[in-house]
């Protein structure tokens, strides 16, 4: 089994110390060694939970795509604590698995993602009671922009949805860095570049190998 792994930390503090991180790795280390998984892309986040449009949980997206690997974080809320992003999420095409529910369906996995929303809802409460309170002693307090935070998460909510309606064209463009690196290493017929793409277990949309006729369809999606 081949699997791709994102982590993820809230702070540049936590990102510089490690912070977090080490726990997550060693959790998703321990899946890997269970199922004896390959680990073919690793990738980590310094991002607030609430911000959905991440470029580093994108691009692992993109990689377990292209691979046919299954995405693996530590725990369910490292994703977000945005239950329309997880259920969206589920809709990408991409196989994930969080290693604190390692058997989750679907099913639970959405009732998972609205206890997450559930609790993010909470510490959010009590944020803003603490801020209030801070306010009547008469501390200084800024704005902590959460209107913002919402604006992104639904921009980034509806990219999520767009993808679903183009998922070959996505996958067309995911897949056009690795066309233009087989062709760089001198694969010049379809024939050539199906071969090399089926040495480097890529796989297509429908798990399949490739042949020359379906690098010819992606090369034609990538003109439209």
């Amino acid at each position: 089994m081949k699997i791709v792994t994102y982590t993820r930390v809230s702070t540049d503090r936590q990102g510089r110390s490690g912070l977090g991180l080490e726990a997550q790795e060693a959790a998703i280390a321990a899946y890997a060694a269970a199922n004896a998984a390959q680990i073919v892309g690793a990738f980590t986040e310094v991002e607030s939970g609430r911000n959905n449009a991440r470029p580093q949980l994108r691009a692992a997206l993109k990689l377990a795509r292209v691979t046919g690997a299954k995405l693996v974080i530590a725990k369910l809320d490292r994703l977000s604590r945005n239950a329309a992003f997880l259920l969206n999420l589920q809709e990408s095409g991409v196989d994930f698995v969080a290693c604190d529910s390692p058997t989750a369906t679907p099913l639970t996995i959405g009732i998972l993602a609205l206890v997450a929303q559930d609790e993010a809802r909470a510490i959010s409460e009590r944020t803003k009671a603490a801020l209030k309170a801070a306010k009547a002693r008469g501390q200084v307090l800024g704005n902590p922009n959460g209107a913002e935070a919402l604006r992104r998460a639904g921009k980034g909510n509806g990219a999520s949805c767009e993808a679903q309606k183009a998922a070959a064209l996505t996958r067309a463009h995911d897949l056009a860095d690795v066309l233009q690196d087989v062709e760089a290493q001198g694969h010049a017929t379809l024939a050539a570049i199906a071969a090399e793409l089926n040495r480097r277990g890529i796989k297509t949309a429908r798990g399949g190998m490739w042949h020359a006729s379906s690098v010819a369809n992606v090369r034609r999606r990538l003109t439209v």
